[in-house]
């Protein structure tokens, strides 16, 4: 379509989150006329999101600032199951009790994009397992399973890539897409819901599940995915080079977060200031215009502005303070990220390459030996060449502590303790 005339997939489109809608102009007239409700899918297969999943939470964000009521759905249910999708392996089975743990990780995340509550436009956070765990497999291949064609589901690529692969898809994930569709038609039947969302892999599933509740007597559903994203090099969004960028502080701090978004590529600035940030695009058409040395400001506006809707505004500005001291004043700021190390320990002295193993720095000795051979790691901004170096109680500084860096972005404190 030319032009929505909903605001929701007005504001979509011109940020650059749509890649397929089902059908656009029954789904534009729906949202135009009442408030819709809508939900997005999270597996709980770790105890937080990472960076990869907030374009979906800012589609949630965006139907709820439209007058919509999002749900974000949490998968106890199908998440003992494991979604196939483009995968080579089976995901590892989970206990009820870790996903139930993972679920309450995840959850505190949500309230920081969406408003929840019992009115007609707040969110929702349902857990599948409500309905799932309770079902009666004779009746539900009797009542569910006789609508889906095996031939069809062969057909789908989640499927196709795993089997032209010749690797082993099991009955337990098969199943998975069946309890998928079957999500939608229950959040149908119970709570109103016209419209799922989610990533382009997803839309096979999705259509599932409109084609189900089409033949199991639900009003007219609807699929709306974005496109998969990765980095203008080609890089999977929500991976850095030490891990994933999780959206929970306790396994990464704000800092590092801000640092992750500051460091976006050139190309993808104006693209991710669309789709992470709440910014006015007039305002993001004007910060996309700067170029040269100007865009490293623009990054670090980037940076606050998808910080703060995580961790708040003043943890973001922090986090930016704390990256001026750091690199424009050469200094040393007691926000930087931090590890504490036994007084006793430094006493005896711990060698360089298992430091910046324990400060996260490396993932084992032989990578933190190719660093200190590189010339990338300084202990308080002093360069060290030597692999065997032990570091001690000499080297905590007037401050107190031990500045380690690995090149010009990595910083970390270590403190006795």
């Amino acid at each position: 379509m030319s032009e929505f005339k909903s605001d929701f997939l007005r504001t979509l489109k011109e940020r650059g989150f749509i890649h397929q809608v089902s059908d656009e102009t029954g789904l534009d007239d729906l949202l135009a006329k009442e408030t819709v409700t809508a939900y997005i899918g999270f597996d709980p297969t770790a105890p937080s999101l990472h960076a990869g999943g907030l374009i979906q939470i800012m589609m949630l964000h965006w139907f709820q600032q439209t007058g919509h009521r999002p749900i974000s759905l949490m998968g106890g249910g199908t998440g003992m199951v494991g979604d196939p999708s483009f995968k080579d392996e089976a995901r590892q089975l989970l206990t009820p009790e870790t996903l139930n743990a993972n679920i309450a990780g995840i959850k505190k995340v949500f309230s920081n994009y969406l408003t929840y509550g019992d009115g007609p436009k707040d969110a929702l956070m349902i857990n599948n397992a409500d309905w799932l765990l309770a079902i009666n497999y004779l009746e539900f291949l009797r009542d569910v399973g006789r609508h889906f064609s095996v031939n069809r589901m062969l057909a789908f690529d989640s499927v196709k890539t795993r089997l032209d692969r010749e690797h082993s898809l099991s009955f337990l994930e098969f199943n998975y897409m069946i309890l998928q569709a079957y999500d939608f038609v229950e959040l149908s039947k119970r709570y109103g819901c016209r419209l799922q969302m989610g990533g382009s892999d997803q839309w096979g599933n999705i259509i599932n599940g409109i084609d189900l509740g089409h033949r199991m007597g639900t009003p007219q559903l609807y699929a709306l995915t974005s496109p998969l994203l990765t980095t203008a090099s080609g890089a999977k969004m929500g991976k850095s080079l030490s891990g994933a960028v999780w959206l929970n502080p306790e396994m990464l701090s704000a800092y590092d977060f801000w640092q992750y978004w500051r460091n976006t590529e050139d190309a993808d600035v104006s693209r991710f200031l669309k789709l992470y940030t709440t910014l006015p695009m007039d305002e993001i058409a004007r910060l996309s215009a700067l170029g040269g040395a100007e865009i490293n400001e623009v990054k670090k506006i980037l940076a606050t502005e998808v910080t703060a809707m995580l961790h708040g505004r003043a943890a973001a500005e922090q986090a930016a303070e704390t990256a001026r001291k750091t690199f424009e004043e050469g200094g040393l700021s007691e926000n930087l990220p931090s590890i504490d190390v036994a007084a006793g320990e430094l006493e005896a002295g711990i060698g360089l390459l298992s430091l910046i193993v324990k400060a996260g720095l490396a993932a084992s000795n032989g990578e933190a030996r190719r660093h200190v051979q590189g010339g990338a790691v300084r202990i308080n901004d002093a360069a060290i060449s030597d692999e065997r170096r032990v570091i001690g109680t000499a080297d905590v500084s007037a401050d107190g502590v031990i500045k380690l860096s690995l090149g010009k972005k990595k910083h970390i404190l270590v403190r006795p303790a």
